[in-house]
């Protein structure tokens, strides 16, 4: 319910923000902001926002599923922007991304046994490019895509212990490819870019335990992870 309730009030927001863009923004006789702003060969920005973990599982064998509690985590950081084209963009934004995931085993009798609690800082180096549409009074919607890569802060990977010693293990390295779509919305003073994306593993990021019959990770072929990131942009 407090996840439903903070969508709602950051849907509310952005709805009532743009009740306000409404009328001046797509006015072809309003006044353009930041007339020239695109123009430029470099600029850059930061932003913050919210992000939401999960982990896709695939299994060895059919059995009993695997289930992934996801939390809402947040994310900060910087944007720094190449205009490549008129309507093509080059962007590279590192960032601090912090998140959680509870993992339960319902095969594992011992309630205890049966949850891992697996907290995430990773710093996030993505390379994208955006593509822009024609801008239209004050603003201008975009679809950006590329590479990433994420260096995890609180990999236990170097831990000698496992699961046997309530250590659930992940590399330290990661690689994803993500998609989302945005809008520029131009402001007197600034311009503001709320954004969603998805992100995708593209590694298997389990450290298996010593033991290959393992109940935590005996079953597990491959786990890699997915997400979703809203970011509030203002450059």
């Amino acid at each position: 319910m407090r996840k439903l309730f903070f969508c709602f009030i950051i849907l509310l927001s952005i709805s009532s923000q743009a009740q306000l863009f409404r009328r001046n923004m797509f006015a072809k006789n309003t006044l353009r902001n930041l007339e020239n702003f695109d123009k430029q060969r470099v600029h850059f920005g930061f932003y913050l926002g919210f992000n939401n973990y999960d982990f896709k599982i695939d299994k060895k064998i059919d059995g009993k599923d695997i289930f992934v509690k996801r939390s809402m985590g947040f994310n900060v950081g910087l944007i720094s922007n190449l205009r490549l084209t008129e309507y093509i963009d080059l962007r590279f934004e590192p960032g601090l991304y912090y998140g959680q995931r509870d993992l339960y085993f319902p095969g594992i009798a011992d309630e205890n046994d049966a949850f891992r609690e697996v907290k995430s800082t990773y710093i996030h180096f993505p390379l994208l490019l955006k593509f822009s549409s024609k801008r239209i009074g004050n603003v201008r919607p975009y679809v950006l895509g590329g590479l990433s890569a994420d260096l995890n802060l609180s990999s236990n990977a170097d831990s000698v212990d496992d699961n046997s010693a309530n250590r659930f293990r992940l590399t330290k390295n990661t690689t994803n490819y993500e998609l989302g779509i945005g809008i520029d919305l131009y402001l007197e003073y600034f311009k503001f870019s709320p954004s969603i994306r998805g992100v995708f593993g593209m590694k298997n990021e389990l450290i298996p335990d010593k033991d290959p019959n393992s109940a935590w990770t005996g079953n597990i072929q491959n786990m890699a992870t997915r997400g979703i990131f809203v970011n509030f942009s203002f450059h």
